[in-house]
C-alpha cells in the first residue's frame, strides 16, 4: 500500500548560486557528510548532485505528509547510492519518527526514490510503500 508520494523540481543554477554565496554554511545545514562527499567527488556535476539531493529531501518531506515543518530537519533525510548507482533515502530523527507513526502495524515502510537532472533542472520523486511483514517463526 502507498503511504505517501512526493515530488520536487529544483533549479541547479539556484543551488550553484547558494553554494557560491553561503558555501559550507549551506552544505552543513542541509547535507550529511556522505552527501557532501558524493557531491564534491563529482567535479563536473557538484551543483547538480546537490540539487538532486535537495529535491529528494523536499519530495521525501512531502511524502511524509509534512513538508519541511513540524520539526523535520534537512539532515533527517539523506540520499546515498547503492553500488549499482540506485539512490536510497535514509531517514533519522523526526523524519524516522514520522515514518514509524504513519506505517500500519504489521507492515514495514520502504522508501523508493528516483532522481534525474537535465540542466538547469533536477527532479526527484519519492514513494513511501508499506509492505506486510511476513510472519516469522
Amino acid at each position: 500500500m502507498i503511504l505517501g508520494i512526493g515530488s520536487d523540481l529544483c533549479n541547479i543554477e539556484r543551488i550553484e548560486a547558494v553554494l557560491a554565496r553561503h558555501g559550507d554554511r549551506f552544505r552543513d545545514r542541509v547535507f550529511t557528510e556522505a552527501e557532501q562527499k558524493k557531491a564534491e567527488s563529482r567535479a563536473r556535476a557538484v551543483a547538480a548532485t546537490y540539487a538532486k539531493r535537495w529535491a529528494a529531501k523536499e519530495a521525501c518531506s512531502k511524502a511524509l505528509g509534512t513538508g519541511l515543518r513540524m520539526g523535520i530537519s534537512w539532515r533527517d533525510m539523506a540520499v546515498t547510492n547503492l553500488r549499482s548507482g540506485q539512490p536510497v533515502m535514509h531517514v533519522t530523527g523526526w523524519a524516522a519518527d514520522r515514518l514509524r507513526a504513519m506505517t500500519p502495524t504489521g507492515h514495514e515502510a520502504v522508501i523508493h526514490v528516483s532522481l534525474t537532472d537535465d540542466h538547469p533542472w533536477a527532479q526527484a520523486f519519492v514513494v513511501i510503500e508499506a509492505r506486510p511483514v511476513a510472519d516469522r517463526v
